[in-house]
């Protein structure tokens, strides 16, 4: 926390100088860019002012934001852990919302993929009907079967009643399909928006997982360093190489682009007597 102060208080200064600068080329900036006619000698000495301020406002800018982004880390380091819980509980809550946006996606796709079929079957079988009325009417006039060409006709008539009925109700029928594939398509919409919402938290939280996992790394890395530096020594007092050590090379993680190599192993050496190292 200390530190995050320190850093702090740093960042409000920079950002303080590059203020008192910004506030300097104000009026010189009004000038440069308004409608006033200015003589060329005078534009020269006025750009030439802005230009001696904008690069230090330029400067000052960039060091507050790279304290920033150092302040940044530290808060999300000390506190990993309860981001971490909120992160954890957002992606469960999206989750069970996918899931439960889902099912209710198979209901009415369930649904829907019913009444389109009981619509087709009842259209067809009511054009059926009056399909066979009309052949068996053809038949018993073919026939010259009087009673039949009057059950045929009766039997037609009727059908062509039932393909009307039939036809409205598919009317009907067919509001009910358009409502639910447009309820769908709004499930789908949630669906995808639960899903994005959980892919960005996820994100989030990977990022602040490997925040965390560099500054264990690094942790780790001057452990490792320490207990190389006795081995460089002990190695020294008796006279050996230090071939294999030579190799080394251990990239440190996060903010700065640094490796440890054996020149820290030898410049750590030298802190360890005889019986630091034989206090194993």
């Amino acid at each position: 926390m200390d530190e995050i102060n320190h850093l702090t208080a740093q960042r409000d200064k920079h950002l303080s100088d590059a203020e008192q600068h910004h506030t300097k080329m104000a009026p010189l900036e009004a000038l440069l860019e308004g409608d006033e006619v200015i003589e060329e000698e005078r534009l020269t000495e006025i750009r030439k002012e802005h230009s001696s301020l904008k690069v230090p406002y330029d400067a000052s800018k960039h060091r507050a934001w790279l304290l920033d982004a150092k302040i940044t880390r530290r808060e999300k380091l000390l506190n990993h852990e309860t981001l971490m819980a909120g992160y954890t509980e957002s992606m469960a809550n999206w989750k069970a919302d996918e899931q439960e946006l889902n099912e209710k996606r198979d209901s009415l796709s369930t649904r829907l993929a019913q009444i389109q079929q009981q619509a087709e079957e009842d259209m067809a079988k009511a054009r059926q009907a009056e399909t066979d009325a009309a052949t068996a009417y053809a038949q018993a006039v073919a026939w010259g079967d009087t009673e039949g060409e009057k059950n045929a006709n009766a039997d037609a008539q009727k059908a062509a009643k039932n393909l009307a009925t039939a036809t409205e109700h598919n009317r009907r029928q067919h509001l009910i399909i358009t409502a639910l594939e447009q309820e769908l398509a709004i499930v789908d919409q949630h669906i995808a928006e639960a899903q994005r919402e959980y892919g960005s938290i996820q994100k989030t939280a990977m990022f602040l997982a490997r925040t965390v996992l560099e500054e264990q790394w690094n942790e780790q890395a001057q452990a490792l360093m320490e207990l190389g530096g006795k081995l460089w020594n002990v190695q020294g007092m008796l006279g050996g190489e230090h071939l294999s050590l030579m190799k080394l090379v251990l990239p440190q993680e996060g903010e700065d682009f640094h490796s440890w190599t054996w020149r820290e192993l030898s410049d750590r050496a030298g802190k360890y007597s005889v019986q630091d190292i034989l206090s194993l």
